[in-house]
């Protein structure tokens, strides 16, 4: 499979995407890697690394996008922006996957605009993958969209659970629904409706959720609209950060604190990398046509390197038509169940 990878995306690129690059290539013997970017500053990163030369190519890309430039502006001024030219290779058929640390709205849009939706997507999503107690969980939307309509809610418990078990292999995921709590009754008029339909499906719904019980893992797929997702994924991160700071701190601040760090050293190490983003590389953007997968943008090697193993395994599954399938599956049942809804409410 090729993949392609934005080479100048991210806050440390492109030092640790071509590094990342590099370690890919040297661990996985089934890809191929195109690096997208300023041709002589990846040259210069490649310089003195030993690897596999005809599994990494350069595709020169005269502009970077900034993380801190509108989208807007990024989308009708930057036509030769790595993250175009990385999303075109894909759409022109010449790669099978894009990776980015970059900007995520632009890269968002990018894939929109550029690759277009799957046939019966309202939207796309991002499934951010998360750490629970017993493993993980798909946290989808992530933040792709801020407003949602049921239709759409439900269509992205289709696309987790498609995730969940063809990438994870997690036999028929358990679907819940991100609530304040319980009882079908609880939340907005968004999750009320959308419990309905997720209740009628054949999908494996157990109901709502709190977000106390989402690190549990008694669940494999939380829904959510992208904008509760997007904060919920990053108070996640910042109470991960945190917890690891503050708990170094008061091993410091006691007296046997040296020998306690010792003797707690590798049950830290494993708490770190358990709630360390590097670990899972990257969110995919479902829905499009085609694999895009979407990085942190302090991504390290190790993210990257993450990200496009990721990448290259939803490309051989050829995820996109995993997902078409399901939707068209779904399609007359959904027109069913959203008519008999509505019927219900005008009496």
């Amino acid at each position: 499979m090729k993949v392609v990878l934005d080479a100048m995306g991210g806050d440390y690129a492109p030092s640790v995407t071509v590094e990342g690059a590099v370690e890919t290539v040297n661990e996985v013997e089934d890809i191929e890697i195109i690096l997208v970017g300023s041709e002589d500053l990846i040259w210069k990163e490649l310089r003195n690394k030993s690897y596999p030369a005809e599994r990494i190519s350069i595709v020169h890309a005269s502009q970077t996008v900034s993380m801190d430039e509108k989208v807007s502006l990024a989308l009708r001024r930057k036509k030769d922006s790595s993250i175009r030219r990385g999303i075109e290779l894909v759409r022109e058929g010449k790669a099978d996957a894009f990776v980015s640390a970059g900007h995520s709205g632009v890269v968002m849009a990018t894939a929109l605009l550029r690759l277009g939706k799957l046939t019966g997507v309202s939207r796309p999503a991002i499934a951010a993958t998360m750490p629970t107690m017993k493993g993980r969980f798909i946290l989808i939307d992530a933040g792709a969209n801020v407003d949602s309509e049921p239709l759409n809610l439900f269509q992205f418990a289709l696309m987790g659970s498609a995730y969940s078990s063809r990438i994870y292999g997690v036999s028929n995921p358990k679907i819940a629904l991100l609530s304040i709590g319980e009882e079908d009754t609880k939340g907005n008029d968004l999750t009320r409706e959308t419990f309905k339909l997720l209740s009628k499906s054949d999908l494996n719904f157990v109901g709502n959720i709190e977000g106390k019980d989402i690190f549990k893992g008694e669940v494999d797929v939380v829904v959510c609209d992208g904008f509760i997702g997007n904060i919920a994924l990053k108070i996640s991160e910042g109470l991960a950060e945190t917890v690891m700071k503050m708990l170094k701190k008061e091993i410091v601040d006691i007296i046997t604190g040296r020998l306690a760090y010792l003797l707690m050293k590798p049950a830290i190490k494993n708490f770190k990398k358990k709630t360390d983003y590097a670990e899972y590389g990257g969110a995919p953007l479902l829905g499009i046509n085609g694999t895009c997968i979407i990085s942190h943008g302090r991504s390290s090697a190790k993210a990257i390197r993450n990200a496009l193993k990721l990448a290259n395994r939803f490309a051989q599954q050829k995820f996109s038509e995993v997902i078409a399938y399901e939707l068209q599956r779904y399609a007359e049942e959904m027109k069913s169940v959203l008519h008999e809804t509505a019927v219900q409410e005008v009496h």
